[in-house]
């Protein structure tokens, strides 16, 4: 049973078992929640035109965006230079700095990469 399990992350103890929906290490009674498959295989995040965005990419806005509490929008063209993939709030999945406007989240349906 322990060749499939994980090793406990506290002490590297390879007698891990299950207990319900935990990992328990019987040497130091350490109790952690197994990773999901998923998470360790990442999500990948493409632009409005489907190519792969990563850390550290330049994108263009391919339309007009209306920022909350400014009179002037974020024009179609304008360039945002090392971008930050995240889990931002609601579909908001890059964070960035954009010249004029500040930091801000965009969402990967609003930028096609340089």
């Amino acid at each position: 049973m322990s060749e499939t399990l994980p090793p406990c992350p506290e002490c590297s103890s390879e007698y891990s078992y299950e207990m319900g929906a935990l990992l328990v290490c019987p040497e130091c009674a350490h109790e952690w929640e197994p990773a999901p498959a998923e998470e360790s295989a990442g999500k990948v995040i493409k632009d409005a035109v489907g190519n792969v965005l990563s850390d550290g990419d330049t994108v263009t806005v391919v339309k007009d965006l209306k920022v909350k509490g400014s009179p002037t929008a974020i024009k179609v063209g304008t360039k945002v230079r090392n971008i930050r993939l995240i889990d931002g709030v609601g579909d908001h999945d890059i964070d960035c700095k954009v010249d004029g406007f500040g930091p801000m989240q965009l969402k990967s349906s609003v930028v096609k990469k340089v």
